[in-house]
C-alpha cells in the first residue's frame, strides 16, 4: 500500500480509501460490510470516507463499532454533514 501526507500536518493515509455510500445505500448487511472494513484494514487500507445520509445515517452508526478493534491514531475516518 502506498500512503500519502493529507495536508501540511496531518497523519499519512492510504491513498487508497474505503467508502461506505454503496455499501450502507444498497442495503448490504452489516457483517458483510464489518468484513469488508476488516479486509481494507488488512491490506493496509488507513482511510475511511463516510456521511450521516449514507444508508439513513446506518453507515455512521456501523462505523462507531467497526474500528473498535484498530488504535484510533492507525486511521482515519473522513465524513461530512
Amino acid at each position: 500500500m502506498k500512503y500519502r501526507r493529507l495536508g501540511d500536518s496531518a497523519p499519512e493515509v492510504s491513498e487508497i480509501a474505503l467508502g461506505s455510500w454503496l455499501a450502507f445505500a444498497s442495503g448490504i448487511e452489516k457483517d458483510q460490510v464489518v468484513a469488508t472494513s476488516e479486509a481494507a484494514f488488512d491490506a493496509g487500507i488507513t482511510f475511511f470516507d463516510t456521511a450521516n445520509v449514507y444508508g439513513r445515517g446506518a453507515a455512521e452508526d456501523a462505523w462507531g463499532e467497526i474500528p473498535s478493534k484498530h488504535l484510533q491514531d492507525s486511521y482515519v475516518l473522513a465524513t461530512k454533514v
